[in-house]
């Protein structure tokens, strides 16, 4: 299989930064392992919109849902081997399947051992990618977002950087100036200016009927409270047995 990009972890970050590059009309592919360090937290309540906190697996969840609306694809497995090719990059899962990509952002919180080589790793006591301030790595085409980069691991800061990593990408792929933004009906065209890149007006019929089907969605996902049960952490689950 071949994407416009693939990502390597389904955490904040990695399914921040597809559902840009899905959302920029690049063909986006997310491979996780679907064990997001984030699943562990008892109630997140420092993410910006949810005032009195959020359930941690379903703000994932509806981070998930949300680069499926932008036409992301996710396919779980666990990528060992990341190698540059001729025409991009191959990675290669535990269970042998093989993905092409153009590009590839790494957001695997502290794996690295996929790695190509010639990526600089920083050992902070735990192993980091070294980048430069926009998320590229020694090798061209391949980005690192989130922990994984060094960033501090609240989510929002994770969300953040993948998404700056992905408009970086975006950038560097010489795409029109990615503004995603839905303006209202005249903001730009009324003026006489031309609709920007990645930009689109919409009516007020169009507006509530967004309007609507986001207050049906986010209903309906707090209905009930959150079919998975709590995670515990890996040493705990781990530990052995006082019988």
């Amino acid at each position: 299989m071949r994407s416009d990009v693939l990502i390597v972890g389904g955490g904040v970050a990695g399914l921040s930064a597809a559902t840009f590059t899905a959302r920029a009309g690049f063909e986006t592919l997310v491979v996780d392992s679907d064990d997001s360090i984030l699943r562990r937290n008892a109630h997140v309540e420092n993410y910006p919109g949810f005032p009195a906190g959020v359930n941690a697996r379903q703000l994932l969840d509806l981070i998930a849902e949300g680069a499926a609306r932008a036409g992301c694809e996710r396919r779980v497995g666990e990528v060992v081997r990341l190698e540059r090719a001729a025409d991009g990059f191959v990675a290669e899962t535990a269970t042998g399947d093989r993905h092409r990509a153009d590009r590839v952002v790494a957001a695997t919180k502290n794996a690295v051992d996929y790695l190509p080589d010639a990526v600089e790793i920083v050992d902070r006591g735990k192993p980091f990618v070294a980048v430069d301030g926009r998320g590229r790595t020694a090798i061209e085409g391949l980005y690192a977002a989130g922990r994984l980069a060094g960033k501090p691991h609240q989510a929002i800061v994770s969300a953040g950087h993948g998404a700056e990593v992905a408009v970086t990408l975006l950038e560097d792929a010489d795409a029109p100036f990615y503004h995603d933004w839905v303006a209202p009906a005249g903001y730009f065209t009324d003026r006489g200016r031309d609709l920007p890149p990645g930009c689109e007006e919409i009516d007020d019929d169009e507006r509530r009927r967004r309007e609507d089907a986001a207050r049906e969605v986010m209903c309906d996902r707090f209905a009930d409270p959150h079919p998975s049960a709590q995670p515990t952490h890996p040493s705990l689950t781990d530990a052995p047995s006082e019988e």
